[in-house]
């Protein structure tokens, strides 16, 4: 065939464009039903996207809230989107329509990269079978292997003993903790996951940390947005394999610890850990077509709550060591507490939160001031729901703004100070708000919150136990910003760990 000439390629640019156009208003035209949320214009097939502010999205969308309210739109190349903000909304459409807003929106860029839909591990899963399946499992595995048991507490506070000895030997001259906190949290989750622990000094364990940090960079950005809200650029050759090799490399990094981990089990003995228990789920459940126990998905569960239960714990203990040596008066009142209650020897206990109220507030404010994951995970309707007197049809992509409940001003006295007092009452005692919410809320709530507050307390005990912290002399001061890419992580800073 011939090349098609000028004449012919005027009707058929203006043909692609009108069909464009009507795909584009297909897409947009629950932008017109009566009571959706208002929000900004957008552009012809990209939507908001150009006019979003992905190097600061919490100040962006302060700006949308300030001008349309607590609950208002986006459109996301051709993905409608809905942004919540405040105590209200967000419990409105968590708690009250938990079920209607349990779902997941689609992830094209993670299927791309080979999590096909019958293998979304946890968090990514959406609302079913597959995802009951996996949530009980996790939850009734970790209670089986120690979580809310005096094994899992010993389990912790050892390797707060082995984080502490490497502490000590920089014997008080300056260090930068979130290496050595990353290591000490990832052991916690790979015996849980793998049934092992790594040595400090294990390359394995360094090229892990890379690559999370390397993946957790890849988590944010235009191009990531762009590509998951388009997908059909994810079919030009090598993009995604470039924009997200840190996350591809670590996947592949953890599918060679459950290689290695199906070759040593013995199916004749009780289960090691998560992985050999859920091997044999995989074989209870041979034949069933519609199981969600299968091997890649294997692969998945296990590194979804390896990365998570790493990074969540191991960030927020690094912003709380930034924040006792940016107040070394609130520092100074944990470790009296900690001396009266437990003595320079006694290693912590869950049982002695209730002793240590100023502790467990401090821990608390770490939390809130810190804003781990200030957007939470997206979660999307399943039917079309009501939130402030707004209509959300369903299929809506819902972004969960945690972060201003967590620093909003009509509910926190200094919402954006560090500041303890927020969980105390007016006798001292702890005091948890029903703003707090660093672990979202409603049907997909958090599964590892249960690990996260018995890591954070026992480490961070722990830690004051031992040691004082101070910034090394001469160095600026530390910020107390973040940097957000998905988490909200402190600005690197080092400190001085002085043995008490």
């Amino acid at each position: 065939m011939g090349l098609l000439t000028g004449d012919a390629l005027g009707p058929l640019a203006i043909a692609v464009a009108i069909f464009l156009l009507l795909v584009d208003l297909r897409h947009r035209h629950r932008f017109w039903a009566a009571r959706f949320p208002p929000g900004p214009v957008p552009l012809p097939l990209l939507g908001n996207l150009l006019q979003m502010d992905f190097q600061n999205t919490l100040c962006y969308f302060d700006q949308l809230r300030r001008r349309f309210g607590d609950v208002f739109s986006l459109q996301l190349a051709w993905t409608p989107v809905v942004v919540l903000n405040g105590l209200e909304a967000m419990r409105e459409a968590l708690v009250y329509h938990s079920e209607d807003t349990a779902d997941r929106p689609p992830m094209p860029i993670y299927e791309h990269l080979g999590f096909g839909p019958r293998s979304q591990g946890v968090f990514l899963a959406r609302y079913g079978r597959a995802w009951r399946e996996q949530r009980r499992f996790c939850l009734s595995t970790l209670r089986n292997f120690g979580l809310g048991k005096k094994s899992l507490e010993q389990w912790v506070t050892e390797e707060a003993t082995c984080l502490c000895a490497d502490f000590a030997k920089h014997a008080g001259r300056p260090l930068s903790p979130s290496t050595l906190l990353n290591k000490a949290v990832s052991n916690v989750i790979a015996s849980l996951t793998y049934g092992r622990r790594f040595e400090y000094d294990d390359p394995r364990l360094h090229r892990l940390m890379v690559l999370m940090q390397q993946g957790l960079e890849e988590e944010s950005g235009l191009l990531r947005e762009a590509l998951n809200h388009i997908p059909v650029l994810l079919h030009i050759p090598g993009l995604a394999g470039k924009v997200f090799s840190g996350q591809k490399a670590l996947m592949t990094l953890l599918d060679e610890l459950v290689q290695e981990h199906r070759m040593t089990r013995d199916p004749t003995q009780p289960p090691r850990d998560l992985t050999d228990a859920f091997l044999d789920e995989v074989e209870k459940a041979r034949g069933d077509p519609e199981t969600s126990f299968n091997d890649q998905n294997m692969l998945l569960v296990t590194s979804d709550l390896f990365i998570a239960g790493m990074l969540s714990t191991s960030v927020t203990l690094a912003w709380a060591l930034l924040l006792m040596i940016l107040h070394p008066d609130v520092q100074r009142r944990v470790q009296q507490e900690i001396d009266e209650v437990l003595g320079p020897a006694q290693r912590p206990e869950m049982g002695d939160q209730t002793r240590m109220p100023f502790t467990m507030a401090v821990i608390h404010e770490v939390q809130r001031f810190g804003d781990l994951v200030p957007l939470g995970m997206p979660h999307m309707t399943s039917r079309d729901i009501e939130v402030q007197g707004f209509h959300i049809p369903k299929g809506t992509t819902l972004i969960t703004n945690l972060s201003s409940v967590l620093k909003d001003k009509t509910v926190w006295k200094k919402p954006f100070r560090f500041h303890p007092e927020h969980f105390l009452d007016g006798q001292g005692q702890f005091v948890k708000q029903e703003a707090f919410m660093p672990f979202s809320a409603g049907r997909r709530t958090c599964l590892g919150e249960p690990l996260a507050r018995m890591e954070l307390f026992l480490f961070f005990t722990c830690l004051l136990q031992r040691f004082s912290f101070s910034a090394p002399e001469g160095q600026p001061r530390p910020s107390d910003h973040g940097v957000f890419s998905f988490l909200m992580i402190p600005h690197a800073y080092q400190l001085c760990a002085v043995p008490r």
